[in-house]
C-alpha cells in the first residue's frame, strides 16, 4: 500500500520548469485526467493544481464537516427546552404529512 501511495505522490509531482518550457497546457490536461498535480520548485511543493470537480468535492466535505462540528457543539449545550416536537414544527410551518411523504423539505 505504501509503495502505491508513494508512486501516486511521485506521479502527481510536476517541476515548475515544465511551465517555463511552455508545457502548461499539457500539465492542465494531466490535471484534468488525474485530478491533482503538485507543483515543485527546488524540490519543495509550492502549489497544488486540482480539477474543478475534485475541488467542489473537497469543499463539500469541508462544509459537511463544519456543519457536523457545529451540530455537535450545539448538542453539548442543548437543554430539553431547546427541542421542538416534530408535530409542533409541522403545524408551525404549515406542512402537511402528505408533503413530507412526497418530496424533500429543506429547512435552514
Amino acid at each position: 500500500m505504501l509503495d502505491h501511495d508513494m508512486r501516486n505522490l511521485i506521479d502527481a509531482m510536476v517541476p515548475i520548469s515544465r511551465f517555463n518550457k511552455g508545457e502548461a497546457g499539457k500539465i492542465f490536461e494531466e490535471v484534468a485526467s488525474s485530478g491533482v498535480k503538485i507543483v515543485v520548485k527546488n524540490n519543495t511543493p509550492t502549489c497544488v493544481l486540482i480539477n474543478p470537480d475534485k475541488y467542489k468535492e473537497l469543499m463539500e466535505i469541508v462544509e459537511n464537516y463544519q456543519l457536523l462540528v457545529e451540530a455537535e457543539q450545539r448538542m453539548k449545550s442543548a437543554t430539553p427546552s431547546d427541542f421542538v416536537r416534530q408535530k409542533d414544527l409541522i403545524e408551525k410551518l404549515q406542512i402537511t404529512e402528505d408533503e413530507l411523504d412526497v418530496g424533500d423539505v429543506e429547512l435552514d
